[in-house]
């Protein structure tokens, strides 16, 4: 692969980065992750707009699509992918668990899409990384080997 790739991670807490670098010779075209479980990591490190936090909430496609943006450019990356959402069981800020935001980014776009899972946390982390990958390839055509 002569791209190069990185991660922004909240739900997921770093299980894409995980799949990924679980490949020998993934140091070739991984760059990086940010595992921003907090709100304040997503805004001081990934340069998430507070103001979108508290206006669409952070299991957003605004929060996604900012995370993707902002990791890429913090790793200085060809392409990024970002997850936030609730990974369950229970519910939070009135979404039920499974409710995921995937962003991915190249250079040039940004794609979003809404993962609606089921309630068993380590099934959804699961499930939403590959998902996330599946998401990346399928958007920008470019192949990423993961375990």
């Amino acid at each position: 692969m002569k791209h190069t790739i990185s991660t922004a991670e909240s739900c997921t807490g770093g299980n894409i980065a995980h799949i990924i670098t679980a490949v020998a010779g993934s140091s070739d075209y991984f760059k990086g992750s940010v595992v921003s479980y907090c709100n304040d990591v997503k805004v001081k490190v990934l340069g998430v707009n507070a103001a979108d936090i508290e206006r669409y909430g952070v299991v957003s496609s605004q929060v996604a699509e900012q995370m993707a943006r902002g990791v890429q450019k913090l790793l200085d990356t060809d392409y990024a992918v970002a997850t936030t959402g609730v990974a369950g069981p229970g519910s939070s800020d009135g979404l039920p668990a499974g409710t995921i935001w995937v962003g991915v980014a190249s250079r040039t776009e940004v794609k979003t899409r809404l993962l609606s899972l089921g309630s068993d946390r380590i099934k959804n982390i699961e499930d939403a990384s590959r998902l996330a990958i599946d998401f990346l390839q399928e958007a920008f055509g470019i192949e990423v080997p993961h375990i």
